[in-house]
C-alpha cells in the first residue's frame, strides 16, 4: 500500500511539474537579451501604475502596438499592453511571477496565450490549458480585485480542418472549463462563411491586420464594457 501511495504521489508530481514550470525566454525569433529588455521595460511601466486595463499575451497581443484601433478603443481607458511575440504559457507565467504585476491594479486583465506552445514544444491542448490555468491562478493571487477576461485562442492556418485548427478547438474547449474567469471565444468572427481565414484579416494566417484588430475590439466590447463597469 505504501509503495502504491508513493507511486501515486510521484505521478501527481510529474503531472504538476509541467504546469509549475515558468521559464524565461530561451528560443524563438528574438534573443533572450531582447526579451529580458522588454520584460524590464514592463517592470518600469508597472511601477508607474495608472492602469485600468491590462492586455497580457504573445505576439497577437503585442501587435496592438499603438495602432488606430488601440488609440480609439483602449488608450482612453488607461490600457497597458504586456504582449511579447513568441511567448508561451510558461514565459508569461514567469513574467507575472517576476514583477510585471507589481504596482498595477487593473480593473480587467485581458489574457490570450497558448498558440506558441503548439509550434515550439508540440504541447498537447490539455497541457497548454494547465499552463493557462496556472497563469489565471497567479493573476488571482497577485491581483485579487481584478477581473480576468480569458480569450479563446484565435484560429490560425488558412483552411479549416488543419492540425493547428483542431488543436486550438481542443484547447479552447479546455479553457472554457477554467473557473473564476470570464471566458470569451470570438474566433469565428475572424473567419469567412466557408471557414477560411481571410488574408485581409490575418495576412500570414496567424497575425492580425488592422482590420483583424477592429474585429477583435468589436467582438470583445460588450463583455469588456460589462466587466469594466
Amino acid at each position: 500500500m505504501r509503495m502504491l501511495a508513493l507511486l501515486v504521489l510521484l505521478l501527481q508530481a510529474k503531472e504538476n511539474a509541467w504546469e509549475a514550470a515558468p521559464r524565461v525566454r530561451e528560443y524563438g525569433w528574438m534573443s533572450t537579451s531582447v526579451w529580458k529588455g522588454m520584460h524590464e521595460g514592463f517592470l518600469k511601466r508597472a511601477k508607474e501604475g495608472k492602469c485600468d486595463l491590462l492586455f497580457l499575451g504573445d505576439s497577437i497581443t503585442q501587435g496592438w502596438g499603438n495602432n488606430e484601433v488601440w488609440k480609439k478603443s483602449y488608450a482612453p481607458r488607461n490600457a497597458v499592453n504586456f504582449g511579447i511575440g513568441g511567448d508561451t504559457t510558461q514565459n508569461v507565467l514567469w513574467r507575472i511571477q517576476n514583477g510585471e504585476l507589481d504596482g498595477l491594479a487593473p480593473k480587467v486583465v485581458v489574457l490570450m496565450i497558448g498558440t506558441n506552445n503548439f509550434g515550439l514544444h508540440g504541447d498537447a491542448p490539455a497541457d497548454v490549458a494547465k499552463g493557462v490555468a496556472a497563469i489565471t491562478r497567479t493573476l488571482r493571487e497577485k491581483l485579487p480585485a481584478s477581473k480576468i477576461l480569458l480569450l479563446g485562442v484565435f484560429p490560425r492556418d488558412e483552411k479549416p480542418g488543419t492540425g493547428g485548427r483542431k488543436k486550438i478547438l481542443e484547447l479552447n474547449a479546455e479553457l472554457a472549463k477554467i473557473g473564476d474567469v470570464s471566458f470569451l471565444d470570438i474566433g469565428a468572427k475572424f473567419l469567412a462563411a466557408d471557414g477560411t481565414l481571410p488574408k485581409e484579416t490575418a495576412p500570414d494566417f496567424l497575425h492580425l491586420s488592422v482590420k483583424g484588430y477592429q474585429i477583435w475590439a468589436d467582438a470583445m466590447e460588450p463583455e469588456l464594457s460589462k466587466l469594466l463597469q
